[in-house]
């Protein structure tokens, strides 16, 4: 049986697709259950492992025995093991393993990153039942500009935060885990995990919490997110918009309606309130679009949303279940347009911006429509300057850009009216948060 360090190995030598698509084949051909065992814990994003560095290792131990590796990995996932008491068992376990197993395969597993080319998706691809690896997503809303058919009848309005998307489980054991929208956990909003953990024993069964956190400043949180160090993040509050039982997310449907569900959050919400300062309940009103009071109050809540200085609103089905997938169920309404694109170059700038970032070349494609648009508005001469050090860091990485509207060019292709660059939306080339 192929040593799963020697694998990793094999699989980084080789930037092909199909050279590894091989190797996975070839391994389940081979039945490499420790193989396996290891990527389902580096991917899956349910198990967290709650350590934020573990070093690398130079020089040979006598080896680490894998069932000491998963004991103690349980330990961690558990949190029987935190803290120093977790650091001293990691570096016990680095102590004794060899160098290649444990930077090739043990220490990617703790810090979840295989860094050899190959996701979940990948193995899923090709791997039988029992190696199936579960693909973190939660419920996503669609523009409701483009499904305007949907805008009506009975629907709940509440507004739409320009904040970080966060997903809490939390255990009645007092566990809480935090996610991105894509899977990521989140490490450095301990203050709102420490308010969750004191009412965690209230509840039946593990439930996830839905929503969004907000700081004084986007940009500001943005640094915070993922910070190993020098975290300040105490001002950040999470604003819940939805909560639902982990087995229910972990299946991809739940069984009550949105109307339930809220009412459910904000009764819990309420009972503990007093003691939860950072972490509040997005307000919701029922509202009846097919009646001309409802259309009022609708353009009202738009306004009041728009000035308050929030993004737009969010229109929900009240008598649909929450699905971990992109659904007409919940629609974002903007007084702009905003997509997300890859940034493919940087253009020089003229005048003061001479020898300086002018655009950025942006592509990208949204609602099925192929987007290049130099992007040049909302760039501050500081991130200018900074992004003309380093322009092969840029490239790749996702910008949203808010916009008037799509626009056809002549020659058929499509760019953006009035273009600004709003920010990046990740801390690696293609990611979004």
């Amino acid at each position: 049986m192929n040593k799963p360090w020697d694998i990793i190995v094999e699989l980084e030598s080789d930037n092909s697709r199909l050279a590894k698509d091989a190797i996975i084949k070839r391994e389940v051909t081979a039945n490499n259950a420790e193989f396996f065992r290891g990527f389902r814990a580096a991917c899956d994003c349910m198990i967290t492992f709650g350590i934020k560095k573990i070093e690398t290792k130079k020089g040979d131990g006598k080896g680490l025995n894998s069932e000491i590796f998963w004991n103690t990995a349980k330990k961690l996932a558990d949190r029987e093991l935190t803290g120093n008491a977790a650091q001293v068992a990691v570096n016990h376990m680095r102590m004794n393993a060899t160098e290649a197993e444990w930077n090739n395969w043990y220490r990617r597993i703790l810090v979840k990153d295989m860094k050899c080319g190959v996701s979940e998706t990948s193995i899923n691809k090709f791997a039988p039942a029992q190696y199936q690896i579960p693909i973190f997503t939660c419920q996503l809303a669609y523009d409701g500009a483009k499904h305007e058919s949907k805008v009506a009848g009975k629907k709940l309005i509440e507004v739409k935060l320009d904040g970080v998307r966060v997903i809490t489980i939390v255990y009645p054991d007092g566990k809480v885990d935090q996610y991105s929208r894509n899977g990521k956990e989140l490490l450095n909003f301990e203050h709102i995990k420490q308010q969750f953990a004191k009412h965690a024993v209230f509840l039946t069964e593990p439930m996830v919490f839905d929503g969004e956190v907000m700081s004084s400043s986007f940009q500001d949180l943005m640094k915070q997110v993922h910070r190993k160090s020098n975290v300040e993040a105490n001002d950040a509050v999470l604003h819940l918009f939805d909560m639902l039982p982990l087995s229910e997310f972990r299946d991809g449907r739940s069984e009550l309606d949105q109307v339930t569900r809220s009412q459910l959050l904000a009764g819990w919400h309420n009972l503990y309130a007093s003691h939860m300062p950072n972490i509040a309940v997005v307000e919701q009103e029922l509202v009846d679009l097919d009646t001309a009071e409802g259309s009022t109050r609708f353009a009202e809540i738009n306004k009041a949303a728009i000035d308050g200085g929030y993004e737009g609103i969010m229109i929900k089905d009240p008598f649909a279940v929450y699905e971990c997938d992109r659904t007409v169920a919940w629609l974002k309404i903007k007084p702009f347009i905003e997509v997300t694109l890859g940034v493919v170059d940087v253009e020089e700038g003229t005048g003061k911006n001479e020898n300086n970032t002018g655009a950025l070349v942006c592509e990208g494609t949204d609602d099925g429509v192929f987007i290049r648009v130099n992007v040049g508005g909302g760039l501050t001469d500081k991130m200018r300057s900074v992004i003309w050090a380093d322009v092969d860091a840029v490239k790749g990485q996702l910008v949203e850009v808010r916009a008037d509207a799509v626009t056809q060019n002549q020659d058929g292709s499509y760019s953006l009216r009035f273009p600004r660059f709003l920010r990046f939306r990740g801390f690696e080339p293609g990611e979004k948060l």
